[in-house]
């Protein structure tokens, strides 16, 4: 397993896109240093508001794009990162897929989007991946994290969502990596869009002004969708699959009484300080 990250960092102004060893939207060649702490650390070239991480190319497309597109609309930078590049597929190829999940991150508006190429079907939380990806969140510094479902039936998924807490903590640790200052996210929510066996949403975000744009990104991965019923954690019921994603995603929008919606799950009790302001009618 190397060391490198492919980075895809999309220039939203001019559309272009460049793919570095280094950081996102960093030039070829040594980023510039900043002293500090115990330093020199590394100047991060782009942050983000919002950091989505999943297992494979087009599962945060799948699980949360409403939820991205929704961020971007409101001014927040947003970043996706893929641990995999999706050559265990039973379609396509991961050169398709990345075409394809550039595409996509475009419609959803992210700031950046990279790839920490583990193996696919082969992830595995140890301490060098928690590392790689402790970088990750060390250079983009996100406030927020999202991670994939605490249970999920590929193994890449239940896999990677422990390993996104595990290196979201290590990321604060001082002397875990010398070239970045220490960053640990305030937060971080699991994304349960079609875990209809996991605890009850603690929350659901209304996306249904985003919700055809939630499906247009996703409706990108042609060589994974087109023609299929099912897909990653979305289970077959005969109908098309992307049937299915705007049923599914009535679904969560009927429990906070909207169109559309994806639903979240924190460990953490949620916070309410102004009883009146509490939305979502009881009848």
């Amino acid at each position: 397993m190397g060391q490198h990250v492919n980075c895809l960092s999309r220039n939203m102004a001019t559309g272009s896109d460049s793919r570095t060893g280094g950081p996102a939207g960093a030039q070829r060649g040594a980023p510039p240093r900043a002293s500090g702490g115990r330093g020199p650390y590394l100047l991060s070239m782009t942050t983000v508001d919002v950091l989505a991480v999943a297992a494979h190319r087009d599962d945060v497309e799948l699980t949360c794009g409403g939820t991205m597109a929704k961020l971007a609309r409101q001014g927040h930078t947003t970043g996706i990162l893929d641990l995999t590049q999706g050559e265990m597929g039973s379609r396509g190829s991961a050169q398709t897929r990345a075409h394809e999940a550039s595409v996509a991150a475009t419609v959803l508006r992210v700031t950046l989007r990279e790839n920490l190429e583990l193996p696919d079907a082969g992830i595995v939380n140890t301490p060098e991946t928690r590392l790689l990806l402790a970088k990750v969140i060390r250079r983009t510094r996100p406030r927020i994290v999202i991670a994939p479902a605490p249970r999920g039936r590929h193994p890449d998924h239940r896999v990677a969502s422990q390993l996104v807490r595990d290196a979201c903590f290590l990321a604060g640790l001082t002397k875990l990596d010398p070239d970045y200052p220490p960053h640990r996210p305030l937060k971080v929510i699991h994304s349960v869009t079609f875990r209809e066996d996991q605890v009850k949403p603690t929350f659901v975000v209304d996306i249904t002004d985003e919700f055809e744009t939630k499906l247009k990104a996703i409706r990108c991965y042609a060589s994974q969708f087109d023609g299929t019923t099912q897909a990653g954690e979305v289970y077959p019921n005969g109908e098309p699959l992307y049937d299915i994603i705007r049923h599914q995603s009535a679904h969560y929008g009927a429990l906070i009484r909207c169109k559309y919606g994806e639903p979240f799950f924190t460990y953490e009790t949620m916070r309410v300080d102004d009883l009146t302001a509490l939305d979502v009618s009881t009848f």
